[in-house]
Parts: C-alpha cells; structure tokens; sequence
C-alpha cells in the first residue's frame, strides 16, 4: 500500500461524484415508482374488496327476506319464518368463525406470498 493510495481514491471520487450523484438519483426514482406500484395495487385491491362486499351483503339481505318470507308462508307465521332464518344466518356465522383460518387467514396469506413472490421476480 502506498502513501498515494488515498490520494487516488479520493481523485476517483471527485472524478465520478457526478455519475454517483445520478446513479443514487436514479434508484431512489426506481424505489419511488416500486412504491406508487404497490401502493395503487393495493388501492385497487381495496376497493374491489370493499365494493363485493358491500355486493354480498345486499345478496343476503335481499336473500334472507325472501327466505324468511317463504318460510313465513309454509309456516304461517312472520314470527317463526323470519326466525328460522335468523336461526340459519347464526349457524353460518358460527360456522365461519369456527373455520375462518381455513377459509380466510391461510388464503390471504399464500395470496399475499404469491403476489410477492410476483413483484420480485418483475423487479429481477
């Protein structure tokens, strides 16, 4: 190692501080763009999500009425129509809190690995 060591790195320094400055510059875009990438994916996402759900919930309500007015008929009694649906409405909602990890935990989340595993191979 010689003494004019740190006097060339520091020359290589000055020479290519221009070409750094535009490299860091230049990723700092690429990260800013990854970001408003993810970023409107997930927007998207959330609205769909918001927009079937609210879609699904006016399928049940409009379901179960008619249902429960069915079985009001059968029965002859709004009272015991409109309860056994609501009897049924509460059975599935158990039965999905039982199974919500099957159902929905574990598919968000191979979903979200899946989606990852997506970005990364886009960016490489």
């Amino acid at each position: 190692m010689s003494p004019s060591q740190p006097d060339n790195l520091g020359g290589f320094i000055a020479e290519n501080k221009k070409l750094l400055k535009e490299y860091l510059e230049t990723r700092m875009e690429i990260y800013r763009l990854q970001s408003v990438r993810l970023l409107a994916r997930s927007a998207g996402f959330l609205v769909w999500i918001l927009l079937s759900l609210f879609l699904a919930f006016l399928f049940l309500l409009f379901g179960g009425m008619m249902v429960a007015f069915w079985f009001s008929n059968r029965l002859h009694s709004l009272v015991k129509g409109f309860g056994m649906v609501a009897l049924i409405i509460l059975v599935i909602f158990i039965l999905i809190a039982l199974f919500r990890k099957i159902l929905f935990v574990e598919p968000v989340i191979h979903s979200i690995i899946q989606g990852s595993k997506e970005d990364a191979d886009e960016v490489n």
